[in-house]
């Protein structure tokens, strides 16, 4: 049986989203420790659109993608607090984007080596891909729509996000093990890890339920905001190869949202939690979009190139420890902040030093106001060698 109904398409993405969660709570599986709800929250939608039971096109797909995803990236960024990220990091900030430039350096390089292996629109699967990597879900969310990535290539984007972390989480977990030898490789001062713990705890806010209120003024913002940047792209010039009115909009909504976490908006609570529904709202549609049998046929090479990518990136992020002179807690949170986002940064700072998590969520955020700019030029890269 086919759904068709708006409302059903509908009820069925979100229910998917809302099951998955549920199920992590309540039996406390140490699965989702390893496959988060991410992956299933994608793969659902997968298989029901493989089997005819959610249709291959739908108006409810057009208006996520379309209203939907700007929402999400306001929300997101109005906790983007890169004053305070500097105050807390400083030079860890720079860690941090030396690990985005080998996601950007390494993009490309992983995907030549694979090419031959690949359909020649793969580029925007590592396009996709960059911006989870750079900043997290979101950005690859707002990416896959500014290079115009088919399911096919998201899915691609989403099994190399997933089987990567896999190895690649524990070798941040277990480079802890080496700080004191780290710390003389790269001549940290032995104070940094104090110095940065309490500038954090100097920073951290208590939270706060929403209220009725908030909610009504979080979604005004959101949906002003993705009004004037909708107007906005359609009165800008567009540029070949892919400067599009997509592009430009998620750019201007991208700015604007940054933006607007310089002022008091940024105080208003639950805009994190908000946009994560929404977050998860669009991969399950993205899932609804994926063509099953392609995705797995190119998933081998896919993943070689994307094993290349990583290590250029963990290169990077040892260069820059190096070259800046900071310890290998603060090196290994700057690459979880990038390829896993908040959540992986928070694990990896809990496991190391347990007073940096809320240093390792400014740094996710950062990532986060970076994403998309970083991870739409990424794919360009990849295209200029395809």
């Amino acid at each position: 049986m086919e759904i068709t109904s708006t409302e059903g398409v509908l009820t069925t993405l979100v229910g998917v989203c809302a099951f998955f969660f549920w199920l992590e709570k309540a039996t406390k599986s140490r699965l989702f420790s390893y496959l988060p709800p991410l992956i299933f929250i994608y793969l659902t939608p997968v298989l029901l659109a493989a089997q005819g039971i959610l249709p291959e096109k739908s108006p409810v797909y057009e208006s996520i993608g379309s209203l939907v995803l700007p929402m999400m990236l306001v929300l997101l960024m109005l906790k983007v607090n890169v004053r305070g990220a500097l105050r807390v990091l400083g030079r860890g900030v720079g860690v941090m984007l030396f690990g985005t430039l080998g996601v950007i350096v390494g993009a490309p390089i992983g995907f030549l080596a694979v090419k031959p292996w690949l359909e020649p629109d793969a580029w925007k699967a590592f396009g996709t891909l960059a911006g989870s990597w750079i900043g997290g879900t979101g950005n690859m969310a707002a990416v896959s729509q500014m290079i115009d990535a088919s399911g096919t290539d998201v899915g691609l984007a989403v099994i190399g996000d997933s089987v990567i972390y896999l190895f690649w989480l524990p070798i941040l977990l277990g480079s802890k093990l080496f700080a004191d030898r780290f710390a003389v490789f790269t001549g940290v001062d032995a104070n940094r890890v104090a110095t940065m713990t309490a500038a954090a705890q100097a920073e951290a806010t208590d939270a706060t339920a929403p209220t009725t209120p908030d909610i009504l003024g979080l979604l005004t913002v959101a949906l002003f905001s993705s009004w004037m940047a909708e107007l906005i792209s359609h009165i800008l010039p567009t540029i070949d190869p892919y400067l599009s009115a997509s592009a430009w909009k998620i750019m201007l909504i991208t700015a604007l949202g940054i933006g607007l976490s310089f002022t008091r908006l940024s105080k208003l609570p639950g805009s994190h939690e908000l946009a994560m529904a929404l977050v998860y709202l669009f991969v399950a549609r993205m899932g609804a979009q994926t063509n099953l049998a392609s995705a797995a046929g190119q998933a081998l090479p896919f993943l070689v190139g994307a094993t290349i990518w990583i290590f250029i990136h963990g290169a990077f992020c040892l260069l820059g420890a190096k070259l800046l002179k900071v310890d290998v807690h603060t090196a290994a949170i700057a690459s979880a902040a990038n390829i896993g986002g908040a959540a992986s940064a928070s694990i990896v700072a809990t496991h190391h030093q347990e007073s940096l998590v809320p240093a390792s969520i400014l740094m996710a955020l950062i990532g986060y106001a970076i994403g998309n700019f970083a991870a739409y030029a990424t794919a360009l890269l990849c295209w200029l060698v395809s």
